[in-house]
């Protein structure tokens, strides 16, 4: 008896022979006998009997005139076989490689499960099977062959494609999953700016709540995901149906670099950098990225002001915190940005804040 590694057995998969060979002993009907009312021969109406041949279409229709069933029934009972046939034969041939993937995807897979991506329970093989799913490909191992170099990623240094592709693949079927009324309005999201940038005095926790409301009014999917080893994302940007998905990360925790991302992205987004999938990382340097720098630099803290504050050299609690007032941020964000503007992060470092996610 033949079994693959999830203990299936060839024994448990049921030749359509099998149902014919009843249906003719009911029928108190001989092999030859259905050989001239279907005009096969019969060695052939023999071998599908046996197993060793399918049913064909030709065969179907022979079936339905000879047994009075419909040849669709016939043509979905062999369908049913080759599928689990093909399933069987597929889970026999998993590579090694896609086994270390699931392995390594362990935390993911979990978060997967907890966001009901997954099902709770599965095992080695029926994981692999998921994850080609949610990527939609025969081999998880062709993963890195796929165009992610064409992505462009924030604050990613040591990046595991596999990884990477997953952690994508489940935060666009969660974004999926959340219908707006609203289509994206580059308009709304201008006119919401101020009131996203008000969040930034709310408890992270109602802020994430808030941001959600108002991005959703401006037809913006906004989502906060985990963040996993080797997928060290901060914020990403897709177009799905008429709506933009914006999903960020809680990765560093520090509230000066979860702000600035924030609008950094959303720069992308007013100027229209979500064709395809987008996803910053520090090192990566082009136009549209010093553009939304400049946008989330310029929003935050008055470019002028800023630079008289500079030049000014005194870099005090009570300069730090007059300069955030007078830009209406929390005084973490003239912090990080003062950091590093001087390359010192030790400078004010107790006034840069950590988030204490949930």
């Amino acid at each position: 008896m033949m079994e693959n590694m999830n203990g299936l057995s060839l024994d448990f998969i049921i030749h359509p022979g099998e149902t014919i060979k009843e249906a003719l002993e009911e029928r108190n009907m001989s092999q030859e006998e259905l050989a001239i009312r279907t005009g096969f021969s019969a060695k052939h109406i023999s071998e599908v009997v046996n197993g060793k041949k399918g049913i064909s279409a030709k065969l179907a229709k022979g079936l339905e005139y000879a047994f009075d069933v419909p040849m669709e029934f016939w043509i979905n009972l062999q369908g049913l076989y080759d599928k689990e046939i093909l399933e069987f034969r597929e889970q026999e041939e998993i590579q090694e490689e896609e086994f270390e993937i699931v392995k390594k995807a362990k935390k993911l897979i979990e978060y997967a499960t907890d966001e009901r991506v997954l099902s709770k329970g599965r095992n080695a093989i029926e994981s692999v099977m998921d994850l080609r799913r949610i990527c939609g490909i025969n081999n998880l191992d062709d993963i890195k062959w796929l165009p992610v170099t064409q992505i462009s990623f924030r604050v990613a240094k040591s990046i595991d494609v596999d990884i990477l592709y997953l952690w994508m693949r489940i935060n666009e079927i969660l974004a999926k999953k959340i219908e707006l009324e609203q289509s994206y309005s580059r308009e709304a999201l201008i006119n919401r700016l101020g009131d996203i940038k008000n969040a930034m005095f709310l408890n992270i926790n109602l802020a994430i709540k808030e941001l959600t409301q108002i991005f959703a009014e401006c037809g913006i999917i906004f989502r906060v995901s985990k963040s996993f080893k080797g997928a060290p994302v901060q914020g990403f940007i897709e177009k799905i149906r008429d709506n933009v998905m914006l999903t960020m990360t809680i990765r560093g925790a520090f509230a000066d670099i979860f702000w600035f991302t924030l609008f950094h992205e959303i720069g992308h987004i007013i100027n229209g950098d979500f064709d395809s999938r987008l996803i910053d990382y520090e090192d990566l340097q082009s136009e549209k990225e010093v553009a939304a720098d400049m946008f989330a630099s310029n929003f935050l803290i008055d470019e002028d002001k800023f630079k008289e504050f500079l030049e000014r050299k005194n870099f005090t609690k009570s300069s730090v915190t007059k300069l955030a007032k007078e830009n209406n941020v929390k005084p973490f964000i003239v912090v990080g940005r003062l950091e590093r503007e001087l390359n010192d992060y030790r400078l004010l470092a107790d006034m840069r804040l950590k988030y204490e996610w949930k």
